[in-house]
């Protein structure tokens, strides 16, 4: 049994990375199976449901993994400006070692969202919204009302998520670095 769950993780792993770089339309059923060096029907096995639920369970082991990693980082530091700035400075090391952002991002399979379904639609929104707990209830914890901390965290998502786009694109940290300094002035300012 061991080996099957070895398997799927396997192909969790190889279309994760697939779909980060070709989307999730971009990637085709014969070259997931010559890439994890499956038949047909070993595929299958694990998805039943085709490619759709692979995708589907890639975007869920990305937010579990991305989330993890968050909860993490925002355990360390005593305020939402610390934990921010710091998660900000990781993926600026990242980009700047690897030249790419791995996890952070749904933004290449999310893109497509015209041409997948509904429940693919539901799992990035899912995503997303863990995403934005983590920092609402950093904010929360800073004094900021409910509201408040519902609207900065709308705000840290949506900044942040563009910011990795925007890096990953130009193929720079700049935009990284930009948003990291823009967050950390206005926060203070806040205060």
């Amino acid at each position: 049994m061991k080996v099957a769950v070895d398997t799927k993780e396997k192909i969790i792993a190889i279309a994760t990375d697939l779909f980060r770089k070709k989307g999730y339309l971009g990637v085709g059923l014969s070259e997931l199976l010559k890439v994890c060096e499956l038949s047909k029907g070993a595929f299958y096995h694990h998805f039943p449901a085709g490619k759709e639920e692979l995708l589907i369970t890639c975007l869920r082991t990305m937010n579990k993994m991305i989330t993890n990693d968050m909860k993490k980082i925002f355990a360390q530091y005593d305020t939402t400006t610390e934990a921010i700035d710091n998660m900000l400075s990781e993926l600026i090391r990242q980009y700047e070692r690897d030249k790419v952002i791995i996890g952070y991002t749904f933004n290449s399979i999310v893109s497509e969202m015209g041409s997948v379904s509904e429940v693919v639609r539901q799992t990035c929104e899912e995503s997303y919204d863990a995403i934005q707990a983590i920092y609402q209830e950093k904010l929360s914890a800073d004094g900021f009302s409910h509201q408040q901390a519902s609207d900065q965290a709308l705000l840290l998502n949506a900044t942040i998520e563009g910011a990795i786009m925007l890096s990953l694109t130009k193929h720079s940290s700049i935009p990284l670095q930009t948003v990291a300094r823009l967050l950390s002035i206005s926060t203070h300012q806040h205060k």
